[in-house]
């Protein structure tokens, strides 16, 4: 099977939303599972360094946690 490679970077983003906001991986894992999302800090980890891509359903939930508009995630990419 062939791993689908992320061709954007969201994860500096991700984490620098997190760091505003003032949270660490397992806080906002943990907020994250308090919605329902189960994810492992491993997979999180791999999430803000672009080695695996994130889901939509993720991306929404930590939009809420960080309190970020949504194309926060997404400033500073081009085509």
């Amino acid at each position: 099977m062939t791993k689908i490679r992320p061709d954007k970077s969201l994860g500096s983003n991700i984490q620098k939303a997190r760091k505003q906001k003032g949270l660490t991986q397992d806080a906002t894992i943990a907020k994250l599972q308090l919605m329902g999302i189960n994810i492992s800090r491993s997979t999180y980890a791999k999430i803000e360094t672009d080695r695996i891509n994130i889901r939509v359903s993720e991306l929404i939930a930590l939009g809420k946690i960080f309190g970020v508009d949504f194309n926060f995630f997404f400033d500073g990419l081009t085509l």
